[in-house]
């Protein structure tokens, strides 16, 4: 959400607030006029909302501020509210006849009053233009939500899956698309991307997060041109308005505990700052598939993050935070140390990363609507890994900066941002294998192992946004961004959103995304078997449309409020960096697209309360994800073709406490060939035959199921639950484990739990 200048929340109060009945003229009663205006420099105060007591009739400001409302038909004096977006709201007491030209002064507030989405407000936004769901404080405790990978476990749209059984590394994924194909944004920033995509799920804790918001499809044209299936924007505690005080501890019976402590302070009268502690350790060795694996690797993670925020009275905001992260990872055979391997088969990463950002907006005194604003981010990122006898090294260094202007164009019903940005990327990777090649010189090693670089992005953009008030928004934008290695990038986008009724919604959209691939980074799982990695020296952006839309009807069950959606995106690529895995069982080929590759989602989801403190949801999702490979055209691996999702929740009063189950089952999953299943010579014939769709081997269904239990106190609370409560486990999820070095070995096939059910406790402590 844009803070610069909150004229998005006056938009959307003006929408939630506007009815049919207050525009009309009624013969009887003669309208109430009036203008609204700035107390200090009495300027006008075009958007203000004008409402009678008691009812849904409202009228807002034209760009004088005038506006005219007809009187209620209730009887009695009525008592006429008007609020404005960062003022003090009036109510007035207004005569049944005779009634003056109102002239009404609002002051400023110092402050704004918070306003907190629980989790019985409504998951799906009426008011956004995109389909866009929310994943509340509330919706965060019903499971451990550890880190930002748990935080989804209780909602449809987004798939967390583990990238091979060895690393630990998860990925997301959204409309079937890998999660790089998805901007992840903190606090409406790009974050956490490129060279950090593999673990970028555990680097945000759960208790850091505020909200998500969930955007399919295509999303705003200032967040950059990277998206493609759409957008999971991170909203972290601000420091002016989360607790004082959090504590929060967890432990398994994997042996794996976490630590989270947030503090939060005023600073003087204007400032504020939180500070955010996580680690997070795994030092038990668990084989419980007695295959001489580790189920999890051993990791120990520490990680801070410091806000500071500053308001001032005339308009200025300032914020500015800094990071630090420092992880490590030891994975592999059970017997293996990386002090002294000794034969044996182990994965290590140890990663560092330190990142800040600064936001400075200007808003217009008497102008809530304008505002100009500065965001500046850099990151740098490290880490040094080993696959077996592979060695992948990296660096990443961004800095991101980014200038907005958002104005009105004669009334709010018009609005428009205009702005500037540039990124600078610098990547450096070395990818060793310990092969040589015949008659390869040392410059051509060098070559073949390094990979260097360097990206500088300037652009330019625009948007617009109509809203008539009633029933119809509208959001157009359009950027240009020059990129020095591959020309000109141009990003269209359009959201439409339609409300049919008060209570049925009607949302289209359609764009273009583009995005640069890093091939190595994307694949990490595949390092962890026997396969080669081929890579093609003139890898192209991966460019793609999006094109789908949603259809959301509130409803009421036992006069509780209710919510039907079913969306449908398509996402066709022009070109696609293809990790070829059908082609050959002993090679990753990774190359540009040749042919078609298309993803279809289509997804219905009901929300209802049938009972008082009982909310039940459940979703259907299909997927249809296929590419060429080879010449042919097959569905992609590991990703399920059905899936169906449903989720309980129960609350005593006062949520003392509160019940929580979720289950999942998941459809049939197509399998690439495992390592040396086929005779291929990489060499001399790269491309094998390829096998056809009825060729492909298939995973089992199967179900998994969660628990949660919460008892709240005053300050306390206390949590217990379980993962995978019927035990599931994917047999043999490591193929050809008791050889590791040999040509069989295969970690990366995985699709479903490796260690079976998980149990958990944990306590949280907070003072407001």
């Amino acid at each position: 959400m844009n803070r610069f200048s909150g004229f998005g929340g006056l938009c959307a109060a003006a929408l939630l607030l506007s009815s049919p009945r207050a525009l009309a003229q009624t013969a009887a009663l003669a309208p109430v006029r009036g203008q609204v205006t700035d107390a200090a420099s009495a300027s006008p105060l075009p958007g203000a909302v004008v409402r009678w007591l008691g009812t849904t009739d409202a009228a807002s400001a034209d760009e004088r501020g005038g506006f005219s409302i007809v009187r209620p038909a209730q009887a009695g004096v009525p008592r006429l509210i008007v609020s404005f977006l960062g003022y003090r709201p009036d109510t007035l007491t207004v005569a049944a006849e005779g009634t003056p030209y109102l002239r009404v002064a609002l002051r400023r507030g110092t402050e704004l009053a918070e306003v907190k989405v629980e989790g019985r407000a409504q998951a799906y936004s009426a008011l956004t233009p995109t389909n866009s769901q929310v994943i509340t404080s509330r919706d965060l405790t019903k499971s451990a939500c550890c880190n930002l990978a748990e935080s989804f476990e209780t909602n449809a749209a987004v798939e967390v899956s583990t990238t091979d059984a060895v690393s630990g590394a998860k990925q997301i994924q959204l409309l079937g698309l890998d999660g790089a194909y998805s901007l992840l944004t903190v606090d409406n920033q790009p974050a956490l991307r490129g060279l950090s995509t593999p673990y970028r799920l555990g680097y945000l804790s759960g208790t850091w997060i505020e909200s998500i918001d969930i955007i399919k499809g295509m999303g705003s044209v200032v967040n950059g041109y990277e998206s493609i299936s759409g957008q999971v924007n991170v909203r972290l505690k601000e420091p002016d308005k989360t607790d004082r005080l959090l504590f929060n501890a967890y432990g398994n019976d994997l042996g794996k505990f976490d630590l989270n402590l947030n503090l939060a302070s005023p600073v003087g009268k204007r400032g504020s700052t939180v500070l955010l502690l996580h680690s997070d350790h795994l030092g038990r060795r668990v084989d419980r598939n007695h295959d001489n694996f580790l189920d999890l690797p051993l990791a120990t993670q520490y990680n801070v993050l410091n806000k500071w925020k500053y308001k001032s009275d005339k308009g200025l905001v300032a914020e500015a935070g800094v990071g630090a992260l420092r992880e490590t990872r030891q994975g592999g055979q059970v017997g293996f140390r990386e002090s002294n391997p000794a034969g044996y088969y182990g994965t290590t990463m140890t990663a560092t990363r330190y990142t800040g950002f600064t936001k400075t907006s200007y808003t217009w005194p008497g102008r809530p609507y304008q505002s100009l604003g500065l965001l500046l981010n850099g990151t740098a990122y490290s880490f040094d890994s080993q696959y077996g006898r592979r060695t992948y090294n990296g660096t990443q260094n961004t800095g991101q900066a980014t200038l907005l202007f958002q104005s009105i164009l004669g009334t709010t019903a018009h609005t428009y941002r205009l702005g500037l940005s540039y990124l600078h990327d610098n990547y450096w990777e070395l990818y060793r294998t310990g092969l040589t090649y015949p008659n390869e010189t040392p410059a051509q090693r060098y070559a073949r192992e390094n990979r260097r670089r360097q990206e500088r992005v300037p652009g330019a953009f625009a948007e617009y946004t109509f809203q008539n008030a009633k029933n119809l928004t509208l959001v157009g934008g359009l950027r240009l961004d020059q990129h020095n290695l591959y020309g000109w990038f141009l990003t269209p986008r359009l959201n439409v959103k339609y409300d049919a009724t008060a209570s049925t919604i009607l949302r289209v959209a359609a764009g273009r995304g583009t995005r640069i691939a890093n091939p190595l980074a994307e694949n990490t799982g595949m390092l962890v078997s026997s396969r080669e990695f081929s890579v093609a020296n003139n890898l192209q952006p991966e460019r793609a449309w999006n094109v789908g839309g949603s259809f959301t009807q509130y409803f009421t069950v036992a006069s509780r409020p209710a919510t039907f959606v079913a969306d449908y995106y398509h996402t066709e690529f022009q070109n696609q960096v293809v990790a070829d895995m059908y082609s050959s069982s002993n090679l990753l080929w990774i190359d540009n697209l040749y042919g078609r590759s298309f993803s279809r989602s289509l997804q219905t989801e009901v929300q209802v309360e049938p009972l008082k403190g009982l909310q039940a949801k459940a979703a259907y999702k299909f997927l249809d994800v296929q590419t060429s490979y080879g010449g042919q055209l097959l569905p992609k691996f590991l990703t399920p073709r059905h899936r169906l999702f449903a989720n309980l929740s129960y609350a005593t009063a006062f949520d003392k406490w509160r019940f929580d189950l979720t289950g999942q089952w998941f459809g049939r999953r197509p399998l690439a060939m495992s390592p040396g299943t086929a005779h291929s010579d990489p060499y001399h014939n790269p491309l094998p035959t390829t096998p056809t769709a009825d060729q492909l081997s298939y995973t089992p269904r199967y179900v998994l199921f969660n628990a949660q239990v919460t008892r709240a106190f005053k300050r306390w609370e206390v949590y217990a639950g379980a993962e995978n409560l019927l035990n599931y486990r994917q047999p043999n999820p490591i193929i050809g484990a008791s050889a590791p070095f040999g040509p069989n070995f295969d970690a990366a096939m995985v699709w479903g739990p490796t260690f079976g059910r998980l149990t958990y406790a944990g306590l949280r402590f907070r003072l407001q």
